[in-house]
């Protein structure tokens, strides 16, 4: 297990993709320690003087004006932690987890959460164990911080809940005992710390971003295969059309396309075709998947803001000893972006699947209808275009903005929330949704290429074309359809056609 030195407010996307892949230990430095021990010097400060302050000494939401006695400011946060844990559903996957333990730990070591050093080690402790809470993955509306699933992510502090811990389900207590681990007590305002926050949403975002990144490099090799498949022109991909326009994302896209398709023989055998203008899925790729890629773009940037904020309330600040009660929480920011990448997964899929029934109409890409050489007798591709089709309008639907539904919460106190965590999470199945569209037109662009044989096309295409080949036949004849589906999925899941690309997507952003 790989040792992460992080430094709280400069997480950078190297680290995230790494925590994201796999379980790290996790080191801070001293100057950061030093920080925590003065915000929490402050807040025993604020405790010794007695005033109000919320969630110090005080109820929460809409009991803020209900003082609490310090003789039990120690109930009262893990009172807060056993109350708010009331998530549903199923548990969050282990990346998630891990990256939601790295984001709350980096958050609280920025210094203005005023918990005990502790607190942050037994985090620390807990990755390197690679101990992991059970999350359920509903039950958040991404407004007074992610409350009820942070509650689970903070339950095994104080050694209740449950937690994965090598391979098996069980309890929090059971698992820090074999790891030689005691539970917390926690002390005034570090119940609240732990729950306040934006760390599920973003990480879900997170996740949400970089499998959608793999989604729209594979989709843009795909592409590439289907316009040789459909004898389609290259002069779309002219880097005068987008340098014209100046779009960023069009002109990368469009770049990416000229290097995937050069030297095709394929190409140079309709070089005087009579054919004028393609249809918009092939001819329109750079427009619409740089349009994609800018909204991701966008993303990364609010993301990793996002990934280094502190995102508490109240917030401490040890130079002047104020507690400043505001409403960074709100996770308003994560939903909106949120809401931009589950478009781009939405249009990524929805372009894959028009690209699919351009290539099993003869009319237009002069293939075999349904890439079968034997149409009639056998079906070819017709229902795994019917299964695109499928996932494409289911996406449409996931697309609708989370962002602008609202609920209040907590008897009107809280009366505006993000959804962000919705926003975040339903970016898995549309990102399920898309790889699976890509996936029948991967193994449909690539039996159009295997029907124009002898004739090769560019370096790119046949090297994709071959990762499929190396796993699924030729279409032949007709058989049993969704093995295919999924070993394609599965090369495209794995990065196998991102691989082909000259570097990440995303990695032309500034961290």
């Amino acid at each position: 297990m790989q040792t992460l030195n992080l430094i709280p407010g400069h997480l950078t996307q190297d680290q995230l993709r790494q925590i994201r892949s796999e379980a790290v230990r996790v080191s801070l430095p001293e100057d950061v320690w030093q920080q925590v021990r003065e915000s929490h010097e402050s807040l025993k400060a604020v405790v010794q003087r007695g005033a109000p302050a919320y969630g110090i000494n005080t109820g929460f939401g809409k009991l803020a004006k209900t003082q609490v006695d310090v003789a039990d400011l120690s109930t009262l946060q893990h009172n807060l932690i056993r109350s708010h844990a009331a998530g549903v559903g199923e548990p969050l996957a282990p990346q998630i987890v891990r990256l939601a333990m790295i984001l709350k730990l980096l958050s609280l070591a920025r210094g203005y959460s005023g918990v005990r050093p502790q607190v942050i080690e037994h985090f620390i402790s807990m990755l390197s164990e690679n101990i992991l809470p059970v999350i359920p993955e509903k039950g958040s509306v991404g407004a007074s911080g992610d409350l009820a699933p942070l509650a689970h992510l903070s339950l095994p502090l104080i050694g209740e809940g449950e937690v994965v811990f090598k391979g098996d389900r069980l309890p929090a207590a059971q698992a820090l005992q074999s790891a030689g681990l005691n539970p917390l007590t926690l002390e005034a305002k570090e119940g609240l710390a732990l729950l306040n926050g934006t760390q599920i949403s973003a990480a879900l975002a997170i996740e949400g971003l970089f499998a959608a990144e793999q989604n729209l490099a594979s989709a843009i090799v795909i592409g590439a295969i289907a316009v040789d498949a459909a004898l389609g022109s290259y002069v779309p991909f002219d880097a005068r059309i987008h340098k014209a326009r100046g779009q960023s994302g069009q002109v990368r896209v469009a770049e990416l396309y000229r290097g995937l398709l050069d030297n095709s023989e394929l190409n140079r055998s309709h070089a005087d075709c009579d054919r004028v203008q393609d249809p918009y899925c092939l001819r329109c790729q750079p427009q619409i998947l740089g349009a994609c890629l800018d909204q991701l773009d966008h993303g990364v940037k609010i993301l990793l803001r996002e990934a280094n904020a502190v995102s508490d309330n109240p917030l401490l600040c040890p130079d002047t000893g104020e507690v400043l009660s505001g409403g960074n929480f709100h996770a308003e920011p994560v939903a909106m972006v949120a809401d931009n990448i589950a478009l781009a997964i939405a249009e990524t899929g929805s372009l894959s699947e028009r690209r699919v029934a351009m290539l099993i109409d003869s009319s237009i890409s002069e293939l075999p209808p349904f890439l079968t050489r034997n149409a009639g007798l056998e079906s070819g591709f017709m229902v795994a275009h019917v299964t695109a089709a499928a996932l494409a309008s289911e996406n449409k639907s996931l697309a609708h903005p989370a962002s602008v539904d609202s609920l209040p919460t907590s008897a009107n106190q809280e009366d505006h929330v993000s959804m962000a965590t919705f926003a975040a999470r339903r970016l898995h199945t549309m990102n399920e949704n898309t790889r699976q569209i890509l996936a029948v037109e991967y193994l449909a662009a690539s039996q159009g290429i295997s029907l124009r044989r002898p004739l090769t096309s560019s370096t790119g295409v046949e090297s994709a074309l071959q990762h499929l080949r190396d796993h699924v036949p030729e279409y032949m004849n007709d058989r049993v359809f969704y093995p295919d589906i999924e070993k394609a999925a599965l090369l495209i899941h794995q990065g196998r056609l991102a691989e082909l690309l000259p570097m990440p997507l995303l990695d032309t952003v500034l961290d």
